[in-house]
Parts: C-alpha cells; sequence; structure tokens
C-alpha cells in the first residue's frame, strides 16, 4: 500500500500509507551504482554505526538479545540506486491517467487475474462473505501491485529499510522520511523475531526462537521501497493488518495467496470498507466544469451526494439505493483524474469518490491507484453499485424506517466474470 501527494503512486507524502508497498508503479531501470543525485555520501561504515544504535534501541525495548539481533543484520549494505528510485519525478513531470490506466487495466493483468481467481474461487467467495470486501476487489489489488507474485521485487528488505532510514535523499521531507524507515526497521526486527517463533518481550531468552527463520525473514526480498509479497506490505502492516489465512500457524505473504487474500480484505475492512455500497460515480462530460469547482486534490469527504445532485454532477438515481446508489447523506468527493488528449491537450476526467474509494486510498495514496482498481474489478465483473437494489424488492420509508428495526442487508455472493 502507498504513498502520494500530489497524487502518484509513490514515497512523495508518507503517511499512514507507508503500512503498504510500492510495486504498483514499476521501478526504472537503475543499476546499483547510480548516485541518487545530490551532494550526499554514502558511507557503509555510517551504515554500520546508525543502524548497530538502532538495534540497540530495540534490543533494549523488548529485551531482545543484542547479539540475535546482531547476527541477522551483521551483512546489511547500503543500495545507492534505491536513493534515486524513491525520488518524485521531475518538475517537468505531468500526470497522466490514461497511461497509467494503460499500464494496470491491461490484459495481461485481467487475463492472469481470471486464472487467480479460478485457483482461490471459494476462498476469495469466503472472505468476501466474511469481510465484506468483493473479491474482485481483493483480485484487483494483488493484481496492480505484483501480478500475483511475479513482480514482488529483488531487494533484500533490510538492505532497502536501512539505506532509507540513514541515507535517504536530499528532499524537503527528508528528516520525516528517514524517521519512517527507522520505524519500518524497527517492526522488521520485530517481525521476524516473532515470525521466528520469539515472545515480546523477550525476556532476553531465545528459547525455541530460530535463528535460521529470523535472518530468512529478514534477507527476504522486497520492493525498492521495503513492501513484501503479493499484496506489497510494509513490516509494520505485515503486524498489524496481515492474516493467516490458510491457517499454518505461518503467515507468509510471498507464497501464500490465501494469507494475501485475507489480508488485503482485512487491511480495507479495518479502514472502514463500507460492504455492498458502491466505489465511485461517473460524472458526464458536461458536468465537469462543475465538478472541477469542488476538485481540490485533497481525500477528504466533504459533500454529500445530495449535494452534488442539488448542482447537476450527480442524478437524484445516484442517490437513491433502491436504484443502486447510495444514500444522499452519503459523503463524498470529487476526483481529478488528468491526462494528455492524443493531440497533446491537458484534459482532466472527473469522478465522484465514494467511502470505499477512499478506503482504497489508504491502501495507496494516490487517486490513480484506486480508480484503477475499481476499473479493474468492473472488468473483472465488479458491479459498481449497491447490492441492496438487488438484494431487496423494497425499501421502508424514511418515515417507516424511524419505527422499525434496519434489517441487515446480506452481501453479494462473489461470481466470475470473463477477463476477455
Amino acid at each position: 500500500m502507498k504513498l502520494s501527494l500530489p497524487l502518484f503512486p509513490k514515497l512523495f507524502l508518507l503517511t499512514l500509507t507507508i503500512l503498504l508497498g510500492a510495486c504498483s508503479t514499476p521501478a526504472p531501470e537503475v543499476s546499483d551504482s547510480v548516485d541518487a543525485g545530490n551532494s550526499d555520501s554514502i558511507s557503509q561504515a555510517a551504515l554500520s554505526q546508525n543502524l548497530q544504535l538502532l538495534i540497540s534501541q530495540v534490543s533494549q525495548s523488548q529485551d531482545i538479545p543484542l547479539a540475535f539481533i546482531e547476527s541477522g543484520f551483521s551483512d546489511t549494505k547500503t543500495i545507492p540506486s534505491i536513493r534515486k528510485l524513491v525520488l518524485p519525478p521531475s518538475g517537468t513531470f505531468k500526470k497522466n491517467w490514461a497511461v497509467y490506466r494503460q499500464r494496470f487495466v491491461e490484459p495481461i493483468r485481467l487475463k492472469a487475474g481470471k486464472v487467480f481467481w479460478d485457483q482461490n474461487e471459494a476462498y476469495l467467495s469466503q472472505i468476501e462473505q466474511d469481510s465484506g470486501v468483493p473479491a474482485e476487489v481483493i483480485v484487483a489489488i494483488i493484481g496492480i501491485e505484483t501480478i500475483y507474485g511475479r513482480q514482488t521485487g529483488n531487494f533484500r528488505v533490510k538492505d532497502v529499510l536501512s539505506t532509507l532510514a540513514f541515507n535517504y535523499p536530499d528532499t524537503p521531507n527528508k528528516t520525516v522520511r528517514e524517521q519512517l524507515f527507522k520505524d519500518e526497521v524497527k517492526s522488521l526486527i520485530l517481525l521476524c523475531w516473532t515470525q521466528a517463533g520469539g515472545k515480546l518481550p523477550a525476556n532476553q531468552s531465545t528459547l525455541g526462537v530460530s535463528p535460521a527463520l529470523f535472518n530468512n525473514c529478514v534477507n527476504q526480498n522486497s520492493s525498492y521501497a521495503g513492501a513484501i509479497g503479493l499484496p506489497q506490505f510494509m513490516p509494520s502492516s505485515i503486524r498489524a493488518y496481515a492474516v493467516d489465512g490458510d491457517s499454518d500457524g505461518q503467515i507468509d505473504l510471498r507464497q501464500s495467496p490465501r494469507d494475501a487474500i485475507a489480508s488485503v480484505a482485512n487491511f480495507l475492512k479495518k479502514q472502514g470498507w463500507h460492504p455492498g455500497m458502491p466505489i465511485y460515480f461517473a460524472i458526464p462530460e458536461s458536468a465537469f466544469a462543475q465538478a472541477s469547482l469542488l476538485a481540490d486534490g485533497e481525500p477528504q469527504l466533504k459533500y454529500s451526494v445530495q449535494t452534488f445532485i442539488n448542482q447537476g454532477i450527480l442524478t437524484p438515481e445516484q442517490g437513491d439505493l433502491q436504484a443502486g446508489g447510495v444514500s444522499p447523506q452519503s459523503k463524498a468527493l470529487i476526483v481529478d483524474l488528468p491526462y494528455i488528449d492524443k493531440d497533446g491537450t491537458d484534459k482532466v476526467r472527473y469522478v465522484v469518490g465514494l467511502n470505499n474509494f477512499l478506503t482504497i486510498v489508504q491502501y495507496n495514496r494516490s487517486y490513480f491507484y484506486a480508480q484503477s482498481v475499481a476499473e479493474f474489478a468492473e472488468a473483472l465483473g465488479y458491479k459498481n453499485q449497491s447490492v441492496i437494489a438487488a438484494n431487496l424488492p423494497a425499501l421502508p420509508s424514511a418515515k417507516q424506517s424511524a419505527n422499525s428495526k434496519k434489517k441487515k442487508v446480506p452481501h453479494k455472493k462473489a461470481t466470475k466474470a470473463s477477463a476477455n
């Protein structure tokens, strides 16, 4: 899950979304010899000194034997190319929704998504029923992140996190960035300690703790931002949201599709996913001018759906649950998707983002990313509308609702659609 404002998926705004990885935009080819383009020197000695201090802090705070942690980090090295990969785009860069969508909502990923669904159909249906998160959305996220495990990164996670914790390139928020990655190094140590069989606090005991499992964990591959596995979770996110979906006693986001599926669903559920509700509403081009007045780029649900209906941005049906819409009192925002037309003209497409759109934004702080997930899911058969219309023949009036208990709306069963 990810990190960006302006809304471009990577490490330009590190907030809650640092919890999740950074592979949904492929990294450019950069050799390890490339310098980050600034005067900072990358000192292996300085890294070792700073890392030693951080390891000592974790050892003291959690009472983990210092020598045990040191054994797993003794060969940690800086990766110069990582520093270039996390830099924001140049000042001449223009966001282009058309190019972004073409990269991620495309035949190879969609066909791979259908195969992934076929292989995990029963479990996806179970997780959808348990969490309320549609199977299509889960499949879309994993497909966009890593093409179902094909692109999970090839950097050792301890090297990535240590490099960015102590040698982040010169940016306006360098200090903030480094602190966030220091926290991720700490999370990695604690994650690997517990996965190796350790308890917290450790009470200076290594009884039952496997050094081999600890070393395997800190040496596993990650993206260039330190994200791990099929769904690209950061270490702190694994600790907070990852789930043992296959019930084998271990959480393995690299090799276990069930763990990945359950973890994505758990994250979205905990971020406030509304079961049975749509993700976004399309806006007619005739309403783009009005929508542009309310588009501020801030990922906040500032307006009611009724406000957009009153201004002609949405139709009355989109504020009607029985018609597949949402409650007119539901909160929403205007999502701007800038692109460059075929003739080179700068243009913007607008949609209305709903609560579930913003929930996806928590996975990757990018409007482009969230809209791609929604449209990928639609290509897999997701019906972007309220399921109340499909499950209830009629809803009571507001007056009746006030005098009766609200019915629980069953969530729809996952069904596949051709990705061709």
